[in-house]
């Protein structure tokens, strides 16, 4: 693997703590890394916030949104008094780039007023990671193209909190990393993974997934066929549109109706597009958290440290469970 700069006194000094958790190689890696961000709502700023902290090298978000406070959606980043300043004009980007670069000063964060929806062109390769949040399933599988085709390697990240529910897909395509038990022993020793493409996931027939699989992999793709037919995020008001798309998409995959309860096609849809906040926080703290002993955050992946999850991860505070699914075409 190529060797990393030095770090500076000042990195030494600040990441001292994490410095010990995960060593120096690690931490090196993780000051060089360039990450985009398309979307901020409370997940993904939590994601940034904990990204930032760790130390990554640079961060670009993306949001043209006008920043107006929310307590039931918005980010914590625009704060309670913001509508009431004078940057009520500003977007959601600059607002939110703003807070960050008050987290750490030594991470350069940048914003872009535009978002990916409709956009033609992506130029990936100036990153090493890219998330989407709450993207359609079009632009998914358009921009992991994209990072699979750039000249070097890009992993791809999509999260989708939706109510008290969440789902986060991982793509790494082909992973390199040192795994737990080698770094404990006297001699490490480097292991690879490769990881399916969102559209290589999507496209397994769900009459050939395991029976145990989580129904919400199978209700977020009824959502995500609402939102390319309708342009539109599913409201209570759509539920018999939501149910007649679950029958005709079931149908097609040769599977029964039941596979995807009406109860939790309800819950998605009653959430009217909006996030819960605690939901929100667990996903972007799982996200972008830096807990050596966690497989899943973007802070392993970057860093090259442990087995990071493959395919996805999802949350339901209904049985207040965190599921791994690994879903190899």
């Amino acid at each position: 693997m190529e060797e990393e700069a030095a770090l500076t006194e000042q990195e030494t000094a600040v990441y001292d703590r994490q410095i010990r958790v995960w060593g120096v190689q690690a931490q090196r890696r993780l000051s060089k890394s360039r990450v985009l961000v398309a979307g901020l709502t409370g997940v993904t700023a939590e994601a940034c916030k904990n990204l930032v902290l760790a130390g990554i090298g640079s961060l670009v978000v993306l949001d043209d949104r006008p920043a107006v406070f929310d307590p039931c959606s918005s980010t914590f980043l625009v704060c309670h008094d913001h509508n009431a300043s004078t940057d009520e004009n500003k977007s959601v980007a600059e607002v939110c780039a703003a807070a960050l670069r008050d987290f750490n000063p030594m991470v350069d964060v940048t914003m872009f007023l535009f978002s990916l929806v409709g956009t033609s062109v992506m130029d990936v390769d100036n990153y090493d990671v890219v998330i989407l949040n709450r993207a359609a399933i079009k632009d998914k599988r358009r921009i992991n193209e994209l990072c699979r085709r750039s000249a070097h390697k890009v992993s791809f990240y999509t999260v989708d909190c939706i109510g008290s529910r969440g789902e986060i897909f991982v793509d790494l395509q082909t992973h390199t990393y040192t795994s737990k038990a080698a770094a404990d022993a006297a001699e490490s020793c480097e292991l690879t993974k490769k990881f399916p493409s969102f559209e290589d996931v999507s496209s397994v027939p769900w009459n050939c997934l395991p029976k145990r699989i989580s129904k919400l992999f199978f209700a977020m793709r009824v959502l995500e066929e609402f939102v390319q037919a309708t342009g539109r995020q599913a409201g209570p008001e759509n539920l018999p549109e939501l149910l007649a798309l679950r029958t005709q998409m079931c149908s097609k995959q040769g599977v029964a109706d039941s596979l995807i309860p009406e109860s939790l096609l309800a819950g998605l849809a009653g959430a009217d597009g909006t996030e819960f906040p605690p939901v929100s926080a667990i996903l972007g703290g799982i996200l972008g958290q830096a807990s050596r002993s966690s497989s899943l955050p973007l802070v392993k992946a970057l860093s090259g440290k442990g087995d990071p999850l493959r395919s996805f991860f999802y949350f339901d505070t209904d049985d207040g469970k965190g599921i791994i699914e690994e879903i190899i075409s």
